[in-house]
């Protein structure tokens, strides 16, 4: 009896002992589920049990200095599959063919992406148009689903597209401004956790955890679109005209507080098709190789990557005779020399064991410091670099920022070469802008130190930025970095530079009624003597109280001119003729050039010959009557057109004697002969504006005609040409 009750307890330990070694087991195994892989087990549980899908943030738009919107994002949707579905409904092949229609997306990527059943959501195509995704959305095809998304789209194509960049697929920013800014811009995504069924269904009245997007910020640039426009309208003629080989770039600053006002670089693109070349010339290049295949694909590559580039900012170049504004300044300031000192231009200066040579070979003779500014005496400036010594020159060159990046926004900026030890042949070469390089940014930041007053500035093109209402939210201020030179040495220099543009070698950026300053700059690139030239401009305008300067360079210009103040100028003055007016400044005449003023001919059909010769003679013109007649029936040039004062309208008086008429042929670019040819064979009559009282020779080459190329005129019209010399620096 003893030993059956020892057996019974031994029986109930073992029983008991199992037991709770089983516990223990299945503890040890819920704890290693709970606490080892309870995340897992609890993400495959939320896989199965919910849909999870992102709200795309909006971005943030941009904006012009006056809120027109630059930039913005639309609402757009993202298709995507549940291959779990497709599998389970067996309609693969209605998805297919449904989706490779109407998204023509890759039909064996698509069939790839069908069978990933592990998988309860696959991304099919982003940024699709509504229009298109209700397309798909009509034909209610179980397992495919569609999530909102958003679409960058750019107003105005084109318009400062190396500043603002563009984004990619996920809304990320690639270049430009979208690039730098894109923590700013992008905002956070949002979430959608929705429950679903057995059957994969989802139960959006069941349960639904909804996580908001915080939208991105809104930028509001420096840029004013006005300007921009007129800046990209002149870059883009002078980009065709001189039929450029590598491209060329422009920036506008208010020189008082660095604020880019227009930034335009051609060739260009549109930011809302930024991989597809439109430019003409920059087709006819890849056309030029000879390329096929493969090699066309990597050189179309290239020349789309190089056309995303902002040449404003990235590239540096030896600056040439601009630079010389710099030099002028540091030896005012210096006490070097003096406006009225007397100099000596043989032609060429005999630096160590070189001669070196001005641009003008026969040299200019005797001129003051003024007049060697005004004339771009190549060795009045290396005798002025000879007298501040090569440390002070570099010193000079440093203060001007011109060794250090300007800390710029777009990325990529360039900090640009000079010398590590300045020797003499070095720094007499240095005194006209060639053996270093810096950008174009960091040159129109020196040259409006030297006219603002001699406050470096750091150039800025952030303005604020705002909430997604378009409200500042942060406003940025103008940054000085430091003087460097004096107020009255810049009142001097702004004196000098608009005799520069009234009566020296910028005489191309001359506008007749505003008050122009500038220097003009040609430099020859390396290797030296492959006739390859950067020709350009930097002008300033009020030339006593500036308010805007412009800094345009066209490089490798093929069309025969090659010297800034030909080409360059010009073209400075263009946008300077646009833009002045723009911002309220009224062209102030003197009596002396009062007659080059335009002329808007008055409408005189209808009205008596006496009528007509009274009104066409009040304003300056000269009114050729043809016909017998009593009344106006026609007159050439129609009402509207600009003339010079004294320029001829032909007024007939019957129906059916009209004369003749002309287009205008294009001579920018062609000398006097040239020109003169080109105007008798058209049958108008060439008129040379005075310009200061230098000879008009063969070395002379037109950069302004009115009325412009191709306008329609009447035989014997006066067409107004203003011409400079062709190696003009």
């Amino acid at each position: 009896m003893v030993r059956k009750r020892s057996s019974v307890k031994k029986r109930i330990k073992n029983i008991t002992a199992f037991f709770l070694a089983g516990v223990m087991v299945l503890v040890g195994r819920l704890g290693w589920i709970q606490f080892v892989r309870g995340g897992e087990y609890k993400r495959l549980a939320a896989e199965q049990q919910t849909r999870d899908s992102i709200v795309s943030a909006k971005r943030g738009s941009i904006y012009d200095r006056n809120m027109k919107v630059l930039a913005q994002s639309a609402t757009a949707e993202r298709v995507t599959i549940n291959p779990q579905e497709i599998d389970k409904h067996k309609n693969a092949e209605v998805v297919v063919e449904t989706l490779v229609k109407i998204l023509r997306v890759d039909e064996k990527d698509l069939r790839e992406k069908i069978k990933r059943t592990d998988r309860q959501s696959v991304v099919i195509k982003k940024q699709v148009e509504k229009s298109v995704a209700d397309r798909i959305r009509k034909k209610n095809i179980a397992g495919i689903h569609f999530e909102e998304d958003s679409k960058r789209y750019y107003p105005y194509g084109s318009l400062a597209a190396q500043v603002i960049g563009f984004t990619g697929a996920d809304s990320q920013g690639l270049e430009g401004l979208e690039n730098v800014l894109d923590e700013q811009l992008r905002g956070i995504d949002g979430r959608i956790v929705a429950a679903k069924d057995v059957s994969n269904n989802e139960m959006p009245y069941k349960y639904e955890n909804y996580i908001p997007a915080q939208d991105g910020k809104g930028v509001v640039l420096t840029i004013d679109e006005t300007i921009q426009r007129y800046t990209e309208k002149h870059l883009q003629q002078a980009y065709e005209e001189n039929l450029l080989g590598n491209g060329g770039a422009a920036i506008v600053m208010d020189p008082n507080t660095g604020e880019i006002l227009a930034m335009a670089v051609v060739p260009t693109y549109d930011l809302n098709e930024p991989r597809v070349i439109t430019d003409q010339l920059l087709l006819d290049q890849l056309e030029d190789m000879e390329l096929e295949g493969e090699e066309y694909d990597k050189a179309y590559s290239a020349a789309i990557t190089k056309m995303w580039r902002n040449k404003a900012v990235v590239d540096s170049y030896e600056p040439g005779s601009t630079f010389k504004t710099i030099v002028a300044a540091s030896a005012l300031e210096n006490g070097v020399t003096n406006e009225h000192e007397s100099f000596v231009c043989t032609g060429v200066r005999h630096v160590a064991n070189r001669d070196i040579h001005c641009w003008k070979t026969e040299g200019h003779g005797e001129e003051t410091f003024t007049q060697g500014v005004m004339n771009s005496c190549n060795p009045v400036f290396m005798e002025l670099a000879s007298r501040l010594g090569a440390t002070r020159f570099e010193n000079c060159f440093r203060a001007f920022g011109l060794t250090e990046k300007t800390g710029f926004t777009i990325p990529g900026e360039s900090s640009g070469t000079f010398h590590d030890s300045l020797g003499v042949v070095d720094l007499a070469t240095s005194s006209f802008g060639q053996t270093f390089t810096i950008t174009p940014l960091q040159l129109i930041s020196a040259v409006s130190a030297v006219v603002n007053g001699g406050n470096l500035m750091k150039p800025r093109i952030i303005k604020a930025y705002t909430d997604n209402n378009g409200k500042i939210i942060e406003n940025f201020e103008p940054e000085l970095v430091r003087n460097v030179i004096s107020e009255q040495t810049s009142v001097k220099m702004r004196s000098i530079l608009e005799q520069v543009v009234s009566e020296g070698t910028g005489k191309g950026a001359y506008v007749n009624g505003f008050r122009i300053g500038g220097k003009t700059g040609t430099s020859e690139k390396l290797p030296r003597g492959n006739g390859k030239y950067i020709a350009s401009f930097v002008g300033f305008a009020p030339a006593d109280n500036p308010e805007i300067i412009c800094l345009l360079l066209l490089d490798e210009p093929r069309a025969g001119a090659t010297g800034g103040g030909a080409i360059a100028a010009p073209a400075v003055g263009k946008i300077m003729e646009d833009v002045l007016p723009y911002l309220g400044h009224k062209p102030q005449y003197t009596e002396e050039n009062a007659q080059a003023i335009s002329i808007t001919v008055p409408n005189i059909k209808g009205k008596t010959v006496a009528e007509a010769t009274e009104k066409l003679q009040s304003l300056g013109l000269v009114i050729s009557v043809k016909g017998s007649g009593e009344k106006v029936t026609t007159q050439i040039p129609e009402a509207g057109t600009k003339l010079h004062k004294d320029s001829v309208v032909l007024a007939y008086t019957q129906e059916g004697e009209e004369g003749g008429t002309a287009i205008v042929p294009n001579v920018i670019g062609m000398n006097m002969e040239n020109a003169q040819t080109a105007f008798k064979n058209a049958g108008l009559v060439m008129k040379i504006e005075a310009s200061g009282n230098e000879k008009i020779t063969s070395e002379h080459i037109a950069v302004k005609q009115s009325p412009q190329a191709d306008s329609e005129v009447a035989e014997g019209t006066n067409v107004y040409v203003k011409f400079v010399h062709r190696d003009s620096d």
